[in-house]
């Protein structure tokens, strides 16, 4: 085998091909001498085992040779001329290869021509490799701009489908928030106490219904911008006086739902229901002017009833509300579920 200079035509023995035409021609070639040892390995091997010297060692200590069958010197090798080959390297990571092996003329050995076969996607990824790594006439490339085409079209199509599940989530959560303050609408709010009210589930809760007192008063002197306002600051008080899990829901003009999650307890509830009152009736600034407001609020507990249902809660809460608003306005009162023949409110 020629140097690296130019090649010649030799009557006798035919071309002869210098190492950098083999390099070009053969990325992945294996030059073994008559006695087993690695002379040379193409530019693309060497690529597969970084900071690896592979020559001076012997060629079935670096490769696992799984077929052909039988072959246990590199002795057993030389005499399968034109051998199709499949190995694969011993040590870690145990890259599969499969080529052809040739005998080469005058005793220098044999050549060994390689290529990933099935694995090139796996190896072209671990090592980082390129069309420029292969034979321009190895069909390895085209898969390699194949499987880049296909990343692409792949990420692309990712990158719809998320922006679409973007736009999907972004549609649900505007179908059911109330634009003005940010809250859940009545919609969210039916849903979750189909939820909450499934005899499945037993979980058990509070609704609380709240009625803005004196709220005309400020849009009819102030303007509905001043109403607005208001109807956020209360969305923001709600917000703090509530957990994480519950809901608040804004179901009408000024009219709110608080959906009081895993919590039954009515002396709990008229904590919450007195802090919301004391916090709504503190007068609220607005472009120099002064915003009051109060709050009337009635309470339905799940617990209280054989079996729930949001309608029927709904309207208990609603005439507990209109109950606090009779006895005087900013107050609370809690439901309680009658008996047959007695009546059913309890004012606080």
């Amino acid at each position: 085998m020629a140097g690296d200079g130019a090649g010649a035509w030799d009557a006798t023995t035919g071309p002869r091909l210098t190492l950098c035409g083999l390099d070009r021609l053969m990325p992945l070639h294996v030059w073994v001498g008559p006695t087993g040892h690695v002379q040379r390995v193409g530019p693309t091997l060497a690529k597969l085992r970084p900071g690896e010297g592979l020559a001076g060692r012997r060629l079935l200590e670096v490769f696992e040779l799984r077929r052909p069958r039988g072959v246990h010197r590199f002795a057993d090798l030389l005499g399968r001329d034109g051998a199709k080959l499949q190995l694969s390297f011993r040590a870690a990571p145990r890259t599969s290869l499969k080529g052809a092996f040739v005998r080469l003329a005058d005793g220098q050995g044999a050549l060994l021509d390689l290529s990933p076969g099935l694995s090139v996607t796996d190896t072209v990824a671990r090592f980082g490799l390129t069309g420029s790594d292969f034979p321009p006439s190895d069909p390895t490339v085209e898969m390699l701009y194949l499987i880049e085409a296909q990343s692409a079209i792949l990420a692309e199509s990712r990158k719809l489908n998320h922006r679409l599940d973007e736009a999907r989530l972004a549609a649900e959560r505007e179908a059911l928030t109330d634009t003005l303050t940010g809250l859940r609408n009545r919609r969210a709010l039916e849903h979750l106490l189909e939820r909450l009210t499934d005899a499945h589930l037993a979980e058990p809760f509070g609704l609380m219904h709240l009625d803005l007192d004196y709220f005309k008063q400020v849009n009819d002197s102030l303007g509905h911008a001043a109403g607005d306002h208001v109807l956020c600051h209360v969305a923001k008080v709600l917000g703090e006086e509530t957990r994480r899990d519950d809901m608040v829901a804004r179901i009408g003009g000024d009219e709110f739902v608080v959906i009081c999650r895993r919590c039954d307890d009515p002396a709990t509830l008229d904590r919450i229901a007195r802090r919301i009152i004391a916090r709504l009736e503190v007068p609220i600034p607005y472009a120099g002017h002064v915003c009051r407001v109060s709050a009337s609020i009635g309470t339905a507990i799940s617990s209280a009833y054989a079996r729930p249902t949001s309608a029927r809660m709904l309207r208990d809460a609603d005439r507990a509300l209109y109950a606090s608003k009779d006895g005087g306005r900013a107050r609370h009162t809690l439901f309680a579920v009658a008996k047959p023949g007695v009546a059913g409110r309890k004012t606080s």
